[in-house]
């Protein structure tokens, strides 16, 4: 006995699916494809945030273990994130650096930089860890991490109003300058310092996935270069000839884009994470006179080899 003929939606079935792809409105081999990839590719996008953001939570040591006095403050993100920063002091600095570090790890693991600086800049300086890095609760994500540098600046500004160190210095290095940028189009500050920065997530997109068009379904932007064109303070640029991870054209790009006054400094040499070991003297002379220049200090003598 034939198998009995039924019809489904129109379809007529006879025990077993003789039914067009088409009809049920099934892709085609091409078309199941290019879904495949761009399902990868969407699945891809919901662990973006990990791609990009790397945090430790784990914070190893503080400034005491340099010998550096600090103060360990704990602050809020107006969306009511606690976040963790440190503030050392230089004795009569007249101005701050507000530093936002890059994307992995925390600020423990700028110590020895730190201790470079406060020696040889002789500034004081405010580092904090975004959300979900460190101390600090929360998960990052570009937003969340422009409100926790709003953040970062309110603290600063409050705490130094009376102390006499009235000026503000932004600097940020690598997804830390997309952050300081942002953050120059939002509050007023006296300079702003960028190191390794790059043009946006999806021109990095673009170095790391030569191949996949993947620009399009990305959320992240961090678009530094588009940002910098609205800064209305000086800036000054700092990039390592030889850097591995941002391109050099990046620094340079950003830079091109920002109003004037500016400065552009090559490390040579210089790779990404390395920047202010290779660059020695010329690096932290280039940094304290642009810092004294933007808190109107007279010119001091030049440094001597750290």
């Amino acid at each position: 006995m034939p198998p009995a003929r039924v019809r489904v939606s129109g379809v007529e079935e006879s025990g077993r699916a003789n039914v067009s792809p088409h009809a049920l409105g099934l892709p085609s081999r091409l078309n199941l494809f290019i879904f495949l990839i761009l399902a990868n590719f969407a699945a891809a996008c919901g662990i973006e945030n990990r791609i990009i953001f790397q945090p430790n939570t784990f914070l190893e040591r503080t400034p005491h273990a340099l010998g550096l006095e600090f103060e360990d403050i704990y602050f809020t993100a107006r969306d009511g994130v606690r976040l963790n920063g440190w503030f050392i002091p230089f004795p009569a600095s007249t101005s701050t650096l507000v530093w936002f570090h890059g994307n992995a790890g925390n600020m423990g693991d700028r110590l020895e930089n730190i201790k470079l600086l406060h020696n040889y800049v002789n500034v004081n300086i405010f580092i904090f860890d975004y959300r979900g890095y460190g101390r600090s609760e929360g998960r990052p994500s570009e937003e969340g991490v422009y409100l926790d540098g709003e953040a970062a600046l309110d603290l600063v500004k409050n705490k130094t109003r009376n102390a006499g160190a009235r000026k503000t210095i932004l600097f940020g290095r690598s997804l830390g300058a997309a952050v300081a940028t942002e953050i120059a189009t939002r509050f007023e500050s006296d300079g702003l310092i960028l190191e390794s920065p790059f043009i946006s997530v999806a021109e990095m997109a673009r170095v790391v996935f030569p191949f996949l068009p993947i620009r399009p379904l990305l959320r992240t932007r961090f678009n530094t270069r588009e940002k910098i064109e609205k800064i209305t303070v000086p800036l000054l640029v700092l990039q390592g000839d030889r850097d591995d991870v941002v391109p050099y054209e990046h620094g340079k790009r950003v830079f091109e884009a920002a109003p004037e006054p500016k400065k552009f400094f090559t490390i040579p040499g210089a790779a990404h994470n390395d920047t202010y070991i290779v660059g020695g003297k010329r690096y932290f002379q280039q940094l304290k006179e642009f810092i004294d220049d933007c808190s109107g200090q007279p010119a001091q003598p030049r440094i001597r080899e750290p």
